[in-house]
């Protein structure tokens, strides 16, 4: 009888790419590039200041993120999509992870205050102590965890911004707001998805304790409401103009209708509909945006 192969080792660099949660990253990213490149008039010289915020906002978020993994590691072993993470498979251990979030997020940070500005570098400080400091532990006291954990979340919009102007204006707070309310019914439709694995873990999210929905639902569709006048704010003052408006109405109704149908039916299916046009939302939202200070 032949042998049957062992699968292959998983590769050590994929684990630590696991700590940086890619996938979440790249939304933020986003709108940090966005974001340097709305504060400015364009040109070499701010391309390169809005490439040192990027890549120094994406290693404070990726040591963020393994520091929020490291201090969660055991209630992420009691959920079933997060017990394979590095840290509660055995993969990684406790000093790696540490070592690994503080030098990230170290990088980062003196990235940000050498190679672009010390307001941006101050802002990715308080973005990684508001999310790792704040946020992780209030995961565990207060279903009012999502809303707090929207501010350093939205905290990157400020960072780009302030990494090619060397200060905040009107443009960068409506941006900061446009993210944090977008994330509002983006994580209460996950969290209405992984409500059972959140309820293992030890977490207060909002679905846990509220166990018909209809709050869940409601905050969602207030969410998307509140998401179409802030969408707006990027008119006032000409940093953007007609075209973005239209694709901000559209992609405001989408997003809308997607959280009408949540708010009446709470179930997978509809909370899947939410989370599906609130990734569609937001990029082209951000690239209307940049067309249009373009032309």
């Amino acid at each position: 009888m032949k042998a049957v192969a062992a699968p292959a080792p998983r590769s050590v660099a994929l684990d630590y790419l696991d700590l940086c949660k890619p996938r979440l990253s790249a939304f933020v990213l986003m709108v940090v590039g966005t974001s340097g490149w709305m504060a400015g008039g364009g040109g070499g010289g701010q391309a390169l200041l809005v490439l040192h915020a990027v890549l120094g906002t994406a290693l404070v978020a990726s040591g963020g993120s393994a520091l929020n993994m490291l201090l969660e590691r055991r209630q992420d072993a009691r959920m079933a999509r997060t017990a394979q993470r590095p840290l509660p498979a055995g993969r990684l251990t406790p000093h790696d992870v540490l070592w690994f979030g503080v030098a990230t997020a170290g990088a980062g940070l003196l990235q940000l205050l050498l190679l672009t500005t010390p307001l941006a570098a101050a802002l990715g400080a308080a973005t990684l102590l508001l999310y790792v400091g704040v946020y992780t532990p209030l995961k565990r006291l207060t279903t009012l965890n999502t809303h707090i954990g929207a501010i350093p979340g939205a905290l990157p919009a400020l960072i780009g911004w302030a990494a090619v102007a060397g200060r905040l204006g009107p443009g960068a707070y409506s941006l900061f707001l446009l993210l944090y309310v977008w994330q509002i019914p983006h994580f209460l439709s996950i969290a209405w998805l992984y409500r059972e694995d959140y309820r293992a873990g030890g977490f207060r999210m909002l679905p846990v304790v509220d166990t018909d929905g209809a709050v869940t639902g409601r905050q969602a569709l207030l969410g998307v409401l509140a998401l179409l006048p802030v969408s707006l704010l990027p008119l006032v003052g000409g940093r953007a103009g007609m075209f973005y408006a239209a694709v901000a109405l559209l992609l405001g109704g989408i997003f809308l209708r997607a959280a009408i149908g949540f708010a009446w039916r709470r179930g997978a299916d509809r909370a899947r509909a939410l989370l599906r046009a609130s990734l569609l939302y937001l990029p082209p939202l951000l690239f209307a945006m940049l067309l249009d200070r373009a032309f």
